[in-house]
């Protein structure tokens, strides 16, 4: 009977401080395996690096032509398979290669040729002390040369432009992307949409810092690529049914959207003069703490539609944000804008744009050419 009443006792309410203890604990764990699976991929890459760094210096000691060093790394691969088995396929030492001529500048500290020794710096973070106080997000930290996993990094490697590669590394570090968040991101030309959005500058920044967001026009893209919807661009339909269709995708769609975005309401009410009238969708986007109201317009965009969103940002930078917010963004997503039209209805200082929205995945090269036109346009003019 004693048994029992202890075991009903075991299994009973946990109190204040054992339920604390429960969850520093988990927390704990929970850390240590991320620190765990950190390390391990940290040593994966950086031995990849290595093996790289050796093939590229044995080529460089003999006569390489591309027949020998074809021929040297099918040995390789013939020999490492079967004493550590899968990893070491030959496109797979390819890689290795390429990863260390792309990227050797950035750990020169780091690599030593020193015999004897690991050929690389210990991971830089210890478990010990520190478990609980990795950040949510990781970003990049030149103290870990290289943040990502070999995975991600096989993709970088397909990426000619180093700048245009730089800004999606950095992205996918800070932003933790996964494998087909990357690619998808890649196939959406983030990267030209993002820097056709910006002036000369901007561009710089996006290859040197990635995407921060510190004023309303960080966050527009050109064009926002809505692919994921399902929705044919030849088949008719209503502003209602892409407002259904957003929603039923909203997690992808906040991807699109970009960094720090919340999603508050669909058909926002508000009242006055015994008039209602409906927001399209509103977000707040934490990181400029501002509310974002999204109008969705099928066609080209009119100046009522323009007057229309000038009234909703009014309302809520009168009405509904606080003292400590900044101004409201509205933003109006159509298939079709004119920027001389923009220019003429709204004020220099409306926080009000216009952003173009498709249906289907842009043109990589078409992108690439807008921007280099754009490019030579901003150098002739001499904007900086």
């Amino acid at each position: 009977m004693k048994r029992k009443q202890t075991l009903k006792k075991r299994g009973g309410p946990i109190t204040g401080n054992l339920g604390l203890l429960i969850e520093r604990v988990k927390r704990l764990v929970q850390s240590s395996r991320q620190v765990a699976a950190t390390s391990v991929n940290t040593i994966q890459v950086l031995t990849n690096f290595e093996i790289g760094r050796l093939i590229v210096e044995h080529e460089q000691k003999g006569r390489h032509r591309a027949a020998y060093g074809k021929e040297t790394l099918i040995h390789m691969s013939a020999k490492l398979s079967a004493e550590f088995g899968r990893g070491f396929s030959r496109a797979n030492l390819e890689y290795m290669r390429k990863f260390h001529l792309i990227w050797k500048d950035r750990i020169g500290q780091i690599s030593q040729k020193a015999s004897g020794k690991f050929p690389f710096a210990p991971i830089p973070q210890k478990a010990s002390g520190k478990l609980l106080s990795i950040p949510e997000n990781t970003s990049r930290n030149f103290s870990n040369p290289f943040p990502l996993s070999w995975s991600h990094y096989v993709i970088l490697m397909g990426i000619k432009d180093a700048r245009e590669r730089n800004f999606y590394e950095i992205e996918s570090a800070q932003s933790v992307w996964s494998i087909p968040e990357l690619k998808r991101q890649l196939t959406s030309s983030l990267y030209e949409r993002l820097a056709l959005s910006r002036n000369k500058k901007g561009v710089r920044q996006l290859a040197a810092k990635g995407h921060l967001v510190q004023k309303p026009q960080d966050i527009l893209k050109s064009p926002l690529v809505l692919e994921f919807l399902g929705m044919d661009e030849k088949t008719s339909y209503s502003e209602s049914d892409l407002e259904t269709a957003i929603i039923n995708k909203l997690q992808h769609f906040l991807l699109e959207l970009g960094k720090g975005f919340l999603f508050e309401a669909r058909q926002k009410r508000f009242t006055f003069d015994e008039d209602h009238f409906f927001v399209d969708l509103v977000f707040y986007n934490r990181l400029l703490r501002c509310y974002v109201l999204v109008d969705l317009k099928l066609d080209k965009l009119t100046h009522q539609d323009l007057g229309q969103m000038q009234m909703y940002v009014n309302h809520y930078d009168r009405h509904v944000k606080t003292a400590s917010e900044n101004p409201t963004i509205g933003i109006l997503l159509c298939k079709r804008k004119k920027e001389a039209l923009i220019k003429l209805t709204l004020p220099k200082n409306a926080n009000i744009f216009a952003s173009r929205y498709q249906l289907y995945l842009p043109s990589k090269e078409e992108l690439r050419q807008h921007l280099i036109e754009w490019t030579r346009d901003a150098e002739t003019k001499g904007l900086q």
